[in-house]
């Protein structure tokens, strides 16, 4: 065993690496060309050429950096027929990457802590993404279809009000409440009483005893109600960079808006690219887009439950 290659390749530390397992097309005099993907601290990936004739005939080259993700990058992997290559970040977020013009093809948002690994499944159309949030996501693409931005299928969340019983115990039990179950099921608790409980009502009508287990409860309903509070929120009054609903929206030169603050911190940090494509961008420059702003002003008006959650 011996080391063909010792290279600083980023900037900051290196977290994850990954080869393509198809090699690229044009190869020459018996010497296979294969993609590797290298990702870390400094919120990029890079991908290299690499060479193999024989022990002697290894060569490495850098061919490009995709940007995209606003924090280090935990986890990179490629499917297994080469086309497409995923991607895990710090910023709670899993980007697909279309390896033959290396674009921007999707970006899920389903984690809600660190993506710290992502996985293909051989000859099947899965992968699968795991998180500090304790969840793994299976992802599905349609049958017969490659990797494509439209063919990815997020399962949909529901909404707590909507919640059965079951599911309400589910709940329970991942959040370490599992003795919880049967009382919850006796009072026939569903998403929407679930909501509703109070510290009295914990005492009175459930009958919990224990202080510890009723502040538990109590937190961990706190936190649905916030869900709640943001789960209906349109897609669009969301910054694509943080997730978040947005105060003073800009437009980019890549017709994207985007949350001022967010987009001058990536501008800062010297990511010249989209976020959202990965393409350059022409121009610095952003400009209000004061008619998004207006319409996420119109939807607060009507949502007074997002607005209490967000008072202090």
């Amino acid at each position: 065993m011996r080391c063909l290659y010792n290279e600083k390749v980023h900037d900051l530390g290196v977290t994850c690496c990954d080869f393509s397992l198809q090699p690229l097309s044009g190869n020459v005099e018996g010497v296979k060309y294969i993609q590797m993907a290298s990702c870390g601290q400094d919120s990029t990936i890079k991908i290299w050429l690499i060479s193999f004739a024989d022990p002697t005939g290894f060569d490495m080259k850098y061919k490009c950096t995709l940007s995209g993700h606003a924090a280090p990058v935990l986890a990179c992997a490629f499917s297994y027929d080469g086309q497409t290559l995923v991607s895990g970040s710090v910023d709670k977020t899993v980007r697909i990457f279309e390896t033959r013009t290396w674009s921007i093809l999707h970006t899920l948002t389903q984690h809600t802590r660190y993506v710290t690994t992502c996985a293909f499944a051989p000859d099947m159309p899965l992968f699968a993404t795991g998180s500090m949030d304790k969840c793994v996501n299976i992802w599905q693409l349609e049958p017969n279809q490659h990797f494509t931005g439209s063919a990815l299928r997020e399962e949909p969340k529901i909404s707590v009000d909507n919640w059965s019983e079951e599911e309400v115990s589910v709940w329970l039990s991942r959040h370490g409440l599992q003795d919880l179950v049967e009382i919850f099921k006796r009072h026939n608790i569903d998403g929407k009483e679930l909501l509703s409980l109070t510290k009295e009502s914990l005492v009175g009508d459930l009958k919990i005893e224990s202080l510890g287990i009723r502040g538990k409860v109590l937190r961990k309903i706190e936190e649905l109600r916030i869900e709640s509070a943001c789960l209906g929120i349109p897609d669009e009054f969301l910054c694509p960079i943080t997730r978040e609903l947005m105060k003073e929206p800009v437009i980019a030169a890549d017709g994207y808006s985007y949350e001022k603050e967010a987009m001058e911190n990536w501008i800062i940090k010297e990511r010249r690219t989209s976020p959202m494509t990965n393409l350059p961008l022409q121009t610095l420059i952003l400009t209000p887009n004061r008619s998004l702003k207006m319409a996420i002003n119109r939807w607060l008006e009507t949502q007074p439950k997002y607005n209490e959650k967000q008072s202090p």
